[in-house]
């Protein structure tokens, strides 16, 4: 039985609603990455709320490090430590872990690696993310898979995929043995699985047809958004998604920029995630659908219209100038940063929503062809 309902669709475009045990995810959906269960710049859970977000990713490698699970998991998984009342996705750490390419060695078994805070050493397997991403109590967790450095060889990225699918049947196994502990927090955890292959299209489609009979509750395309070209990416997820079970909801790992939101929906992801709005606001870039402001700009200086006229986030409906904020940020001021991310992170959201409303009306083609060239437009 699939969580994922399909509402409409346009082309290849989809609208529609991932059902979970923590509220129904309206898609296609932009995930806020909470990296250490927070969002960067100062925002809080009902910060989130307030921007219409609809879920929040935590990373397991660095909330295993620091606090550790075991204390998320004794203050009430990451709903209670956090206090976010939605939807969570926990990743399953992978990305983290083999990013440590000169901390780590990997075996069948997983991977062992030194910790970058303190150098200890630690081991982490499908086993071990599972239980870890289960002790958070995550609404969804993600399969421990090998994300393949950029490039690889053909020959490595085979059998790291071939790795990466015995991984995931292990990793599936565990799920269902802690959902069936009488102590998990969150019996109900979905599993999603991850398409891997380099930019090797033969790989990345074998690889999908793969794990495409494990009948998991949603699949992601990993291992892009690495620094390839675009048009790779592009090229790589059209030569996927037919491979990918249309009833189950598709995941485009770390990406990315509205121009690439706006294609990847048109070639059938349902779901995106990406530090970009937070990092990039931190210092001072903001998304309007102007195009992309730099407040750090001599211009702005003496400017005091809003981020964007006429936008409902925190800053700009409290009034809070381009000149201020400019200020807040060049003066170091967390305030600065706070009103920044707000406001990136509400344009995200409401970016997302009008996706759904155009796919819904029949007019998505329309609506990407309007704002493309404008939202990729340095103002």
């Amino acid at each position: 039985m699939s969580n994922y309902t399909l509402i409409r669709k346009e082309n290849h475009a989809r609208r529609g609603e991932l059902a979970t045990h923590h509220g129904i995810i309206q898609t296609p959906a932009f995930m806020n990455v909470a990296t250490a269960a927070a969002i960067r710049g100062g925002l809080g859970a009902e910060d989130l709320a307030a921007a219409g977000c609809q879920i929040m990713l935590c990373n397991t490698y660095h909330l295993h490090l620091r606090p550790g699970e075991s204390v998320v998991r004794e203050m009430g998984g990451l709903e209670g430590f956090t206090r976010w009342r939605g939807v969570t996705l926990t990743d399953s750490g992978g990305f983290q872990v083999f990013s440590l390419s000169a901390l780590r060695k990997i075996n069948e078994r997983g991977v062992d690696f030194r910790s970058h805070i303190d150098g200890r050493r630690l081991f982490m397997g499908a086993e071990e993310s599972m239980q870890i991403q289960s002790a958070l109590g995550s609404t969804i967790a993600m399969a421990f898979d090998e994300c393949v450095e950029n490039p690889a060889s053909y020959d490595y990225a085979r059998l790291s995929c071939e790795r990466t699918t015995r991984w995931l049947i292990r990793s599936k196994n565990e799920m269902v043995r802690l959902n069936a502990l009488p102590d998990t927090l969150n019996k109900k955890q979905l599993l999603f699985g991850i398409n891997q292959g380099c930019t090797f299209e033969d790989l990345r489609v074998e690889h999908m047809r793969e794990i495409a009979q494990l009948d998991l509750d949603g699949y992601a395309i990993g291992g892009l958004a690495v620094g390839e070209p675009a048009q790779e990416m592009y090229r790589i997820i059209s030569a996927v998604e037919p491979h990918m079970p249309w009833e189950k909801v598709r995941y485009l790992m770390g990406v990315g920029t509205p121009v690439n939101i706006l294609e990847a929906v048109s070639l059938g992801v349902d779901i995106f995630d990406c530090v970009m709005p937070s990092r990039n606001a931190r210092h001072g870039h903001v998304f309007t659908w102007e195009g992309i402001r730099n407040l750090n700009n001599a211009k702005y200086q003496r400017d005091s219209s809003p981020i964007e006229e006429g936008c409902a986030c925190v800053a700009c409906a409290a009034g809070y100038s381009r000149g201020y904020i400019r200020h807040l940020l060049k003066a170091g001021e967390m305030l600065g940063m706070r009103l920044a991310v707000s406001h990136n992170m509400y344009f995200y959201n409401h970016f997302m929503a009008k996706i759904r409303e155009h796919i819904e009306m029949g007019r998505f083609g329309v609506f990407k062809r309007s704002v493309e060239e404008s939202l990729g437009r340095r103002v």
